[in-house]
Order: structure tokens, then C-alpha cells, then sequence
């Protein structure tokens, strides 16, 4: 029996009698109305809810890994948005179709997000061969969204072939997103205060490119200054298993210059990796990381959401700041009624 055409399927109403198949069917069709739909059911943290995206993922599995993916990061201020709209626009312009997973820093109090990404890339947002998908990020590590993986497989299974998850660039935001990513971009800032000496290592040795973005007009001579400094530091760090030289470039994502170096760059990147295989490699890691890593979230949250730990939780802090217990003979009583 032929669907009616004047319901839509993703409407309140119709929502209950929507099934995972026919939503995936719409999504593999191309509708960004069920990737978004699917995206939101994936992030949805209710238990009813929990079924029907297993279900989904469990379709779009098979048809995922076929894209590239894109990290970038940065701190607040150092034109994220504008710098990945700019690329955008040169990547779907190469006939690619691009999503962009936004992760936008959430309040602690209210649980908002900004949610701002599809505000300030105006341009790109309106480009047929684009998704963008801010997606707050909550009380996660690092600001990175909980389902921001299953996201990427979702739109793998819509089709999209090239994949940017930008993050809020704070905490441990970039191990998240470096775990997910194919290429790690850390876009940096010069004459800000945003240079060497703030930066951690562990960044560093994780970014496949550093750059310097807003390298025009009053910052240029900052930037050349940049450029090099980070240069030089590179040398001190260990060589990549891709075997690939984390190159140091100046940009302007505003007055777009310099980018198409950077595109050029990625592209070699990805060729290169394909050739020597280190492409496989890492993304078998990141699949063994994404087990573990939720074998340890899922145990996590059993163990705080057990009734029985939860009832003696206060007595048991409460020995421990009375020094009655250690932090250590405290944590095994707990972990002792888990069982």
C-alpha cells in the first residue's frame, strides 16, 4: 500500500507509527528531514528512544566508512565557523556532498546550547550538497557530543562523502575528536595570545596540520612569526605513524586566502594514506578505541544509576572526609555492592 503523500512523516502525529526501516529508506533517499530525525534519536538520551536508534544504526553500519573525516579544533575566537564555511564551499564546489557536526558549548545550568553554526555559515547552509548539524555538547568529555560517532555514521549511510566534526576546542575535546577523525586540524591564532607557549604538547603531537588562520592585514607579520615557530617545535616531535610531515600553513577563512592550500594539503593527505595503508590502520584503532571506550561509559553508568549504590553513596563520602575511609577502601565498598 502506497504511502500517503500528504502526511508527513515527521510530524508529532505520525511520529509513533514511524519505523526504523521506513525512516532509514527516507534517509538513504537523501531527505535531510530523516537524517535529522535519525540524528536526533541517536542523541536522544530517553529510554524509549534508546530501540528504535540501535535499529537505525544497526541498518546504516553497512553503508558507513565510505567518507573522508575531517577534525577540526580551536579555541574559542579563532574563526572556526567562518574558516570551515570557506572550506565548505570549496569542497562541495569539487561535486562532494559535506556534512558538518558542529559541537557547540552547552550551559551546565540550563542545559541550552548557542546552536550558532547554521546562523554564521549563511552561505554554506544553503548549498544543496551540505548539512550542517550543531548538536550541544552537553556534560560529555570534553565538550564532545556523546553520539557525535553515530552522527558520522549516519551520514555516511545519507550519502555524504565528506565529513567535518568541528569541536569547542576546550578540555580533552581534541583526543574525542582526533579518536573519530581521519585528519586532525588545529586552527590557530597568532598575535592573541593563542600561540606556542600556551599550547599543550599533546595537541601538537596529535594535529596533521597547523593553521594559522586570520594571517592577514595587521597579523600577517605575527603570523609569518607563527609559521615558523611552530615549524621549528614540530621537529621536536616524535614522526607520525602515517608518515606524513604535519605541515604548518597561514590562512584567512574571512577573506579566503590560503585555504584551497589547505584542501590541497587534506587531499594529498588522504591519497597518501590510502597508498601506504596507514588510512586502514587507523581507522581499525579508532573502531577498538569506540569499543572499549564504551564497554567503560557503559559500566560507568550502570554503577552510578544502581539503587543500592546510590542509597549508601553519601554515607560512604561522608567517612571520607571524616578520614574514616580512604578514598581507595571507600571506592571498593562501592564497587563490592555492584557486584
Amino acid at each position: 500500500m502506497a504511502a500517503n503523500p500528504h502526511i508527513n512523516p515527521f510530524s508529532k502525529r505520525y511520529k509513533k507509527e514511524l519505523d526504523a526501516d521506513q525512516l532509514f529508506q527516507q534517509l538513504r533517499a537523501g531527505s535531510l528531514s530523516a537524517l535529522s530525525q535519525a540524528i536526533t534519536m541517536v542523541e536522544s538520551q530517553a529510554v524509549k528512544d534508546s530501540a528504535f536508534a540501535k535499529a537505525i544504526l544497526q541498518q546504516a553500519l553497512p553503508h558507513s566508512g565510505k567518507s573522508f573525516r575531517l577534525g577540526i579544533t580551536g579555541v574559542p575566537g579563532v574563526g572556526k565557523s567562518t574558516f570551515i564555511e570557506t572550506l565548505g564551499k570549496k569542497i562541495v564546489e569539487q561535486g562532494k556532498k559535506l556534512a558538518v557536526l558542529a559541537i557547540d558549548p552547552s550551559s551546565n545550568r540550563s542545559k541550552g546550547s548557542i546552536l550558532g553554526d547554521k546562523t554564521r555559515m549563511e552561505e554554506l547552509v544553503r548549498s544543496d550538497r551540505a548539512y550542517i548539524r550543531p548538536s550541544p555538547a552537553g556534560k560529555t568529555l570534553g565538550g564532545v557530543a556523546r553520539k557525535t560517532r553515530e552522527a558520522i555514521i549516519l551520514c555516511e549511510a545519507a550519502g555524504y562523502d565528506f565529513i567535518i566534526v568541528e569541536t569547542v576546542g576546550v578540555g580533552q575535546s581534541e583526543t574525542a575528536v582526533h579518536s573519530m577523525t581521519d585528519f586532525f586540524l588545529l586552527l590557530k591564532l597568532a598575535g592573541a595570545g593563542d600561540d606556542l607557549q600556551g599550547i599543550k604538547r599533546g595537541i601538537m603531537e596529535m594535529a596533521d596540520m597547523i593553521a594559522i588562520n586570520k594571517a592577514d592585514g595587521e597579523n600577517a607579520t605575527a603570523a609569518k612569526h607563527a609559521v615558523r615557530e611552530f615549524k621549528n617545535a614540530l621537529h621536536l616531535m616524535p614522526a607520525k605513524d602515517h608518515g606524513y610531515t604535519t605541515q604548518v600553513l597561514k590562512c584567512s577563512g574571512l577573506n579566503d586566502k590560503g585555504v584551497v592550500n589547505i584542501l590541497n594539503v587534506i587531499i594529498n593527505f588522504k591519497q597518501h594514506s590510502h597508498n601506504n595503508g596507514s588510512f586502514d590502520k587507523r581507522r581499525e584503532q579508532q573502531e577498538l578505541y569506540w569499543l572499549h571506550q564504551t564497554i567503560e561509559d557503559t559500566l560507568k553508568s550502570r554503577f552510578y544509576s544502581n539503587a543500592a549504590v546510590i542509597s549508601k553513596m553519601i554515607e560512604i563520602e561522608k567517612q571520607v572526609i571524616l578520614k574514616k575511609l580512604t578514598p581507595f577502601e571507600a571506592a571498593q565498598q562501592l564497587l563490592d555492592i555492584q557486584g
